[in-house]
């Protein structure tokens, strides 16, 4: 490689991450899956459905309360707007949820993927919060690419994926991470949400 070429290189990385792109997110594959697995992924994903949050009983919901007032809290400086934190945090915690996963590792994820920014774009063009490879709206969607800039839409879709790489990895989180980023069997990747993960554990 040629200086000239490795100093443009290091300008698109520098330009990147000056737009907030994520320092070590990487490029969901596109893998062949059996028609059940799509089929129920998009399943998964069609409902469109407003994330309203429901409670077996009082006391869950009032967990569910409390919760929702110490992460705003902890989010206040990366997403000041009151109404944007608060709408972000209930989808959060509807689609993670909804998945089977748990809301803290969901925020970690989000944190070392996009830093928490709707318009996150990688040099390999994944998207939004959670860095969705468009190759997913054509796949299991809409084919409508502009949609994973969507918070529900893009909440929902990598909620959604994650749910599926741990099922296809047996229950190995720290595989299905490395799947999700496309750097499976690398540790970065897993170790930075990890980590990430537990700044956003509650404990009521």
């Amino acid at each position: 490689m040629r200086r000239s070429q490795v100093w443009l290189l290091a300008g698109l990385v520098m330009l990147a991450g000056a737009a907030g792109s994520p320092a070590i997110a990487g490029n969901q594959k596109e893998e062949a899956m059996a028609d059940a697995v799509r089929i129920a992924l998009a399943k998964a994903i069609s409902d469109a459905r407003p994330p309203r949050a429901s409670f077996p009983n009082i006391d869950e919901r009032i967990k569910y309360l409390r919760w929702l007032g110490e992460m705003s809290g902890r989010l206040k400086k990366r997403l000041p707007d009151n109404q944007t934190r608060l709408e972000f945090l209930e989808t959060v915690w509807y689609e993670s949820t909804r998945a089977g996963l748990e809301p803290a590792l969901v925020l970690g994820l989000i944190q070392v993927e996009s830093a928490f920014r709707k318009y996150a774009t990688s040099v390999v063009g994944a998207r939004g919060y959670m860095q969705v490879m468009p190759f997913w709206s054509r796949v299991i969607g809409d084919n409508d690419a502009k949609k994973l800039f969507q918070m529900q839409t893009n909440l929902r879709y990598g909620c959604a994926i994650l749910r599926m790489y741990i099922d296809m990895e047996g229950g190995s989180l720290y595989l299905a991470l490395g799947r999700y980023n496309g750097s499976r069997g690398q540790p970065d990747y897993p170790n930075a949400v990890l980590a990430a993960w537990k700044r956003w554990e509650y404990k009521a």
